[in-house]
């Protein structure tokens, strides 16, 4: 028996074996073996549908995502605004308050100063006052030093006052 050119009888059971085996694999076989490959192919393209809407998903979260980040960013820039405008406000009124502290305390200073000038002149004049009658005593004593100047001085002073009382009757 020679490997490389079989016999005609070998030749005939080795066809036969393979039709037998053909129509056995055909009956039971290929049907199992094509149904698990469409059931494979089926759940690859369900698996590619799948894929693609986790994609899209994950596109549209993306994008939510970015319309979140714009959004924090857009509400960070306003609070900082207001923040900025809060600030600006409190240092104006504070500059208000501080004007309006320093006008009451030159207007305060001021009526101080007025009162303190009055009083100041108030003692002026009673020293001048003071300084008038303590000259004038002196004066006086020395005109009135003898008895006809004083009696001249009561005579004049006594005229005087019936004068004025005639004056203030009539």
């Amino acid at each position: 028996m020679n490997i490389v050119t079989p016999d005609s009888g070998l030749l005939f059971w080795m066809v036969i074996i393979f039709g037998l085996l053909f129509f056995i694999l055909a009956k039971f076989g290929f049907p199992i073996i094509t149904s698990m490959v469409e059931s494979r192919n089926a759940s690859i393209e369900k698996s590619l549908k799948d894929a693609k809407e986790v994609e899209v998903r994950m596109n549209e979260m993306v994008r939510e995502h970015a319309r979140m980040i714009e959004d924090a960013q857009k509400q960070h820039s306003e609070i900082i605004k207001e923040a900025t405008e809060a600030k600006n406000a409190m240092i104006e009124q504070a500059k208000a308050q501080a004007s309006e502290e320093a006008a009451k305390i030159i207007a305060q200073a001021h009526v101080r100063i007025e009162a303190e000038k009055e009083s100041a002149l108030r003692d002026i004049r009673r020293e001048v006052a003071m300084l008038s009658v303590g000259i004038a005593e002196k004066v006086l004593r020395k005109e009135l030093d003898t008895k006809e100047a004083q009696d001249v001085l009561d005579e004049t002073l006594f005229s005087e006052v019936t004068r004025l009382n005639t004056d203030l009757n009539s």
